[in-house]
């Protein structure tokens, strides 16, 4: 398992997105990592109707990755449990989400739906800036062309998800007083 994080961290290094073509990369890249999220990251018991109940991979609103997304998780299963894609545009939708994925365009649509998303179980990742520091779980960013990320433990737990201490090392830690 740690080498598939190596291996994912690898490639984000490797993809810059500065051109409309790196950008393309870029979202392949997030959308590796999205994935890879799933594989370190513990979601309560209750996240699930049933044990056969897919991981649902959800993206707000307008979808960045075009069919980047959908192919990286094609044929994919997590501790047993298939990966499915879903694009969603209301909070009621969302609920049904263990991964919910905003992106920059969609970010004032997430905060006024926020107070209506159960946040219980939900991975909320965005790529806006302050997105973990408003609430989110993960927040991408770049850094020198390179995809990285931010992770706000209090919106982790306040969610009741546990985050590997794998993953956490590769993070940015950032500290809210929104749940306390």
């Amino acid at each position: 398992m740690a080498l598939r994080l190596v291996t994912v961290v690898l490639l984000g290094s490797l993809l810059a997105a500065r051109t409309r073509g790196q950008q393309i990369e870029e979202y392949l890249v997030k959308a590796a990592f999205l994935y890879n999220f799933a594989k370190f990251v513990e979601w309560p018991s209750d996240a699930f109707k049933t044990p056969q109940d897919p991981l649902m991979l959800c993206v707000l609103g307008h979808n960045p990755f075009g069919n980047a997304l959908e192919d990286v998780i094609r044929g994919k299963a997590i501790d047993g449990r298939s990966v499915a894609f879903r694009r969603v545009a209301d909070a009621h939708a969302a609920s049904a989400c263990q991964i919910l994925f905003v992106s920059a365009a969609e970010g004032e649509r997430f905060r006024s739906l926020y107070g209506n998303v159960k946040p219980a179980a939900i991975l909320t990742v965005g790529e806006a800036p302050g997105f973990a520091a408003d609430g989110g779980v993960i927040n991408f960013k770049l850094d020198g062309g390179h995809v990285r990320f931010e992770i706000n433990l209090d919106a982790a737990e306040h969610a009741q998800l546990h985050i590997s201490s794998k993953l956490l090392s590769l993070a940015q830690i950032v500290k809210t007083e929104k749940f306390r």
